[in-house]
């Protein structure tokens, strides 16, 4: 009687040999500690992500050409716009769970870039890019800043007020590239600002196609490059070591985590999409050139560069008549290529400093690395506050603090904050290594005392006389 399990099972593998590959996948171990889910976080919502996506692209016009909005939506009924931006109202409020559907879409974008920035930062405080790992830490910030692009595109596309503004920022960032930057910028748009219709029609390839397949070839190589180098992992117990692998196999240990923890983001990100509104574009209106709105913001993930724009002194490199390189270049290009660049040199940086060219597979406890936690602390503050300038106009609504004197704090506060951070965090780390130290002496005294009674309780009686 044949077994309608095993024998397809066993036909396979003899002409497959792929049982032995699929016994070894089963075994591998994961990390057993909860901050290595961050990575798994933004996997399972860049899914969504693509799956929202393929939904929107079914009724989205990527059309600046102009109509007439007669819809659902009255108070922009009969208003001229433009077909991309009818076709966000319509799938808004026209189409069965458009709404939930978009939204979703837009959260699981923010959670897919917030969660990389905190998975890249457990990486760099813990000392996870270390050698073998350098090739994975500069895939992760690839996909990070990928990710800052398509996420840009994405919302420049739907041709509301707000994103119309973003656009014109960002043209202005693309001339202002010394020598390439205008060829580029005008062949991008076709024509100065606004530019052609074509350029709705490129950023729509780029967005929907050209960049969801390149952060998939990136997220699929850190993947690669994670199986292949092992997961690092803490020093909890004397079983982990440099060259001992520990952690909880694929099956059955590792597949119920994941499978309850895919449900969970996408439960998490539905809901907000249903309940927690975002991008609310209708409030805005169609864009027009000629139009500005006040506090018009980007994405989160794009205040940083806001920031520095704004916080840039009003300074052009010229010579004679003949503008070199114009203001905008300070802030939103040079300023994102020195922390990318800076980031991706790190572990070279570390390794000539600290002279460390071993293998790691154990993790720092960011005590362990007073310097390079120090760094850290100060780096991320100086980006931080550079981001949080780029809500200055919000911060003079809510706070009534003039943008004036926001502007002069904040330019002295990114370099003196940072660098008291930089001597403090370094201080305390150094001192909490001296308490470790003085621990470890009292543990191994009390531990080689106890020793010390058991042999005496166990020695044989002296006979007396």
């Amino acid at each position: 009687m044949t077994d309608p399990v095993q024998d397809p099972v066993r036909f396979i593998d003899e002409r497959t040999a792929g049982a032995a590959l699929l016994r070894r996948g089963l075994r591998y171990l994961f990390p057993d500690h909860w901050s290595f889910l961050l990575g798994e976080v933004a996997l399972y919502s860049f899914i969504v992500l693509i799956g929202t996506g393929i939904y929107l692209a079914l009724f989205f016009d990527p059309s600046t050409a102009k109509t007439v909005y007669h819809g659902p939506y009255t108070p922009l009924d009969g208003q001229t716009m433009s077909a991309a931006f009818k076709s966000v109202v319509d799938i808004s409020f026209a189409y069965k769970a458009g709404l939930l559907i978009r939204q979703t879409h837009h959260w699981a974008a923010d959670v897919f870039v917030a969660s990389m920035v905190i998975h890249l930062t457990r990486v760099f405080f813990t000392g996870a890019f270390r050698k073998p790992r350098e090739l994975t830490w500069i895939i992760g910030l690839l996909m990070l800043f990928t990710a800052f692009l398509e996420g840009y595109l994405g919302y420049s596309l739907v041709d509301d007020l707000l994103s119309g503004m973003g656009l014109a920022i960002g043209y202005g960032v693309g001339l202002s590239i010394p020598v390439i930057g205008g060829p580029m910028t005008l062949s991008l748009f076709g024509a100065p600002f606004p530019g052609k219709p074509e350029l709705w029609s490129r950023m729509y390839i780029a967005h929907v196609l050209l960049i969801p397949i390149l952060l998939a070839v990136l997220i699929t190589i850190h993947l690669a490059l994670v199986m292949a180098r092992h997961h690092t992992q803490f020093r909890q117990s004397r079983r982990h070591t440099e060259r001992r692998i520990v952690g909880v196999p694929l099956f059955p240990g590792q597949t119920p985590r994941s499978l309850a923890l895919v449900f969970f983001v996408a439960a998490v990100l539905f809901l907000l999409g249903g309940l927690v509104q975002i991008n609310p574009i209708w409030q805005w209106g169609p864009f027009e050139p000629w139009l500005g709105t006040n506090g018009a913001q980007p994405d989160w993930y794009l205040g940083w560069l806001i920031g520095a724009l704004r916080l840039m002194p009003s300074f052009d490199l010229t010579i004679g008549h003949f503008t070199l390189v114009p203001n905008p270049f300070w802030g939103g290009a040079l300023f994102p290529l020195v922390v990318l660049g800076l980031l991706a040199a790190f572990p070279w940086i570390e390794r000539r400093l600290t002279g460390d060219r071993t293998t790691h597979n154990l993790l720092d406890r960011p005590r362990d690395a007073p310097n390079r936690t120090a760094f850290g602390v100060a780096f991320l503050t100086w980006v931080f506050l550079i981001f949080a300038f780029g809500a200055a106009d919000r911060i003079f609504v809510l706070l009534g603090l003039s943008y004036n004197t926001q502007l002069y704090i904040f330019r002295i506060g990114i370099w003196v904050v940072p660098l008291a951070l930089f001597f403090g965090v370094r201080r305390v780390c150094r001192e909490l290594q001296t308490s470790d130290r003085i621990e470890e002496v009292r543990e191994q005294a009390e531990h080689e005392a106890e020793e010390d009674r058991g042999a005496v309780a166990g020695a044989p009686a002296q006979p007396a006389g």
